[in-house]
C-alpha cells in the first residue's frame, strides 16, 4: 500500500474534508459535475494534520526524485498556505501568483523574489485534470523561472492527464492521494454509510457518463 496516500486519506477524512452531495452535483473548477468534493482549504486550520500534510509532501517530491526547490510558489488563491508551509520546510523564498496581473500598482501577477532561471516548484491545494495550474505555470516562466513540477494534496485521478494541458507545458503533477485512495480507505474503515460510497464508485467508474445522466 501506498503509506503516504492512506494517511493523506486518512487527513482528508477525520477533517470532514471529503462531501457527497449526489443530488445537488458539485461544479469543479474545470467546470465538470461531481457528486463528491474534497475541500482542502478547510485543512488550513488543522495544525497537527497542516504539519503531516506537508513533511508527506517532501517526501511524495523527494520518493519521486524531484530535486529540492530554489523557492516555492503557490497560486491565487488556495495554493497560497501549502507554498509558504512548504517553503518553510525547504527553507527557501516562497512567492504567490495571481491569476491575472492586478491593475494598479506595479501591475505584479508574482509576489516575492527569485533569482532568474530559479527552479521553482508549483504548491496547489488538489487538481483535477490540472489544467488550471497553466495560468500560474505561464506567469512564473514568463518571469524567468524554471517550472517543472506541481504538487498538490489532492489529485482527482479520474481525468484523462495525458494530453493535458500540463504535461504539454512539461509539468509532471505530483498528489499525495487520488479519489480511489479515499474510497478505499472510506469502505476499510467504514467511514461512510455504504450507499454513498457505491454513489462515488459509480462516479468514479465512468465520470463522464455520471455527469451525463446526474450532472
Amino acid at each position: 500500500m501506498d503509506t503516504i496516500a492512506v494517511a493523506a486519506a486518512r487527513i482528508l477524512l477525520n477533517t470532514g474534508a471529503v462531501h457527497l452531495r449526489p443530488e445537488q452535483p458539485f461544479t469543479l473548477t474545470s467546470g465538470k459535475k461531481s457528486p463528491v468534493y474534497v475541500d482542502c482549504r478547510k485543512l488550513i486550520s488543522f495544525t497537527k494534520e497542516r504539519r503531516i500534510l506537508v513533511r508527506l509532501m517532501v517526501e511524495r517530491l523527494q520518493q519521486n526524485g524531484v530535486a529540492r526547490p530554489l523557492a516555492v510558489a503557490g497560486g491565487e488563491t488556495a495554493g497560497i498556505p501549502y507554498a509558504a508551509w512548504l517553503a518553510d520546510a525547504y527553507d527557501v523564498p516562497m512567492l504567490y501568483v495571481r491569476k491575472k496581473p492586478k491593475g494598479f500598482g506595479r501591475g505584479s501577477q508574482i509576489e516575492g523574489v527569485f533569482n532568474e532561471g530559479a527552479r521553482v516548484l508549483l504548491a496547489e491545494d488538489l487538481a483535477t485534470d490540472g489544467g488550471s495550474k497553466i495560468v500560474f505555470v505561464d506567469a512564473l516562466r514568463r518571469a524567468g523561472a524554471e517550472v517543472r513540477d506541481c504538487i498538490v494534496v489532492f489529485h482527482y485521478g479520474i481525468y484523462p492527464y495525458a494530453g493535458s494541458s500540463l504535461e504539454k507545458a512539461g509539468i509532471a503533477l505530483h498528489s499525495l492521494c487520488q479519489w480511489r485512495d479515499v474510497l478505499a480507505l472510506a469502505r476499510a474503515e467504514a467511514r461512510l454509510p455504504k450507499a454513498a460510497l457505491d454513489k462515488i464508485q459509480l462516479f468514479l467508474d465512468d465520470p463522464a457518463g455520471w455527469a451525463k445522466q446526474y450532472g
